[in-house]
């Protein structure tokens, strides 16, 4: 029998361990509902902002949320996470979750009702990266 071995490695390795740990996941919790969501700010024909995510086992999940400098603090992310809260709700979600770097938003999502849970400090060093959850 071959030994065992550690590597690192780059490319199509990583979607082997993703399919056998939601295979793994399913197995003992269920098999969610796993959709992507996008939801984009657009000037015409350009994106200037948007937000990605997803929901699975009754969560949204909000990964990433992006403005433009010059649409920034005109109310656009307020209108995109009402958007992704609005759809995740036609889903059937009950509940999001997303973290925020000390230097982005945290004070934004606290406005919209989110919950901290969870703080890391130092990371990045100077900075602090949160998690914060709200019930829809």
């Amino acid at each position: 029998m071959p030994r065992v071995q550690v590597e690192t490695v780059q490319g199509p390795t990583r979607r082997k361990i993703v399919k056998e740990l939601l295979a793994f996941n399913a197995r003992a919790a269920g098999r969610g509902k796993y959709k992507a969501m996008t939801v984009t700010l657009r000037q015409g024909k350009d994106i200037v902002g948007g937000l990605t995510g997803s929901t699975w086992m009754n969560w949204l999940y909000v990964e990433l949320l992006w403005i433009a400098d010059k649409y920034r603090g005109k109310g656009h992310g307020r209108s995109l996470m009402k958007k992704a809260e609005d759809e995740a709700r036609k889903r059937g979600v009950k509940n999001v979750f997303l973290n925020s770097f000390s230097f982005q938003a945290p004070g934004f999502y606290k406005k919209l009702g989110y919950k901290e849970f969870g703080k890391l400090k130092g990371f990045p060093a100077g900075h602090s990266r949160h998690w914060l959850k709200k019930a829809l």
